[in-house]
């Protein structure tokens, strides 16, 4: 009886020692679970933080109307009184800002378990992306007076978006 659990742990050790390596679908699906479930603790604690959100972001849509977009023409979605927003665009920064960090941490999880290259440029990528937005928010909402500033906020977020798609372009070039 003994030889018949020794066999059944010595087994179970060659199955999980760290000679057996990760595959790289099981890297990226551990990678992926954690990414998300981070996602989640970062909306979480953004709720617990900024008490009667769920208000602000109601009133931020009801606020809505459209507004003439300067020097183009034609009208968009803009918030009637952009100053009365602040709490949510100070949760926006800080869900910006947290996603920023959570892709810092993200990007040495493939850096540390090798995950392919172009993983690692997507990541790159969107620490570009949310960090940029985080900096657009703070700079351009949360102290709007007009709603002008609705409209070089999106401007600016268009521009930091295309400036993450050319951050992951110039990584994959120097890849090759």
């Amino acid at each position: 009886m003994h030889t018949f659990y020794s066999r059944i742990g010595q087994g179970s050790l060659t199955n999980t020692s760290s000679t057996q390596a990760l595959t790289d679908k099981r890297k990226e699906s551990l990678i992926s679970s954690v990414y998300i479930g981070a996602i989640f603790i970062v909306l979480a604690l953004i709720f617990v933080a900024n008490t009667g959100i769920w208000g602000s972001i109601v009133n931020f849509f009801s606020s809505l109307t459209l507004a003439q977009v300067p020097g183009i023409g034609f009208s968009l979605p803009a918030p009637a009184n952009p100053a009365g927003h602040t709490q949510l665009y100070g949760a926006a920064f800080e869900f910006s800002l947290g996603m920023g960090i959570l892709e810092i941490v993200i990007l040495v999880f493939r850096i540390l378990l090798r995950s392919p290259f172009e993983r690692r440029a997507e990541t790159i990528e969107n620490i570009v992306f949310w960090l940029g937005t985080s900096y657009l928010i703070i700079t351009y909402l949360v102290n709007m007076i007009l709603q002008t500033e609705w409209f070089v906020f999106w401007a600016g977020l268009i521009l930091i978006a295309g400036l993450a798609f050319i951050a992951r372009a110039f990584i994959l070039m120097a890849r090759r």
